[in-house]
């Protein structure tokens, strides 16, 4: 077989996965839009820092708060403790913890975002949305370390 003959075979074979890709990812899409999040794996993942208040571009505001090229996302499948201001010491100390870790997480990777229940945005303007990596829940990883609260609808005390 020429050169010319193999690299039209791969190159044919690189179309057909790409659209068999896009095909299932339109299937899967109807339930949760994705939007990825550094999704070419030759881009440089974004580097998060902490940014407690206000705006930001890439960083982490507290456990369930992080801000994504500008945008502010609330990681919508958990409740995570608040850190401003927090109701007791018990609290502010799992915030804390809760942020840091959500910060190595994010950090840790490219990661996708996916819409949330069929809301776009909570009452505060923030968008909701599930991050994941690798199919998996960020937002899970802290409910298994005892960081955070899976969703329930509503918020619920920490002290």
């Amino acid at each position: 077989m020429s050169k010319l003959s193999t690299s039209l075979i791969i190159g044919t074979a690189a179309i057909i996965g790409l659209g068999a890709g896009a095909l299932w990812s339109n299937i899967e899409g109807r339930q949760a839009q994705a939007q990825p999040v550094a999704a070419m794996a030759s881009l440089a993942p974004r580097v998060f820092s902490l940014c407690h208040t206000g705006g930001g571009i890439n960083c982490v505001v507290d456990g369930d708060t992080v801000w994504v090229d500008g945008v502010k996302i609330r990681v919508a499948d958990i409740d995570a403790p608040e850190t401003h201001p927090p109701r007791c010491d018990q609290e502010a100390e799992l915030g804390r913890r809760a942020t840091e870790r959500l910060l190595d997480l994010v950090n840790a990777g490219p990661f996708e975002m996916r819409a949330f229940d069929g809301r776009d945005a909570d009452r505060y303007g923030r968008k909701l949305r599930v991050l994941l990596r690798n199919g998996q829940s960020l937002g899970d990883q802290l409910v298994r370390e005892g960081l955070a609260r899976t969703w329930s609808g509503r918020r619920e005390p920490w002290c």
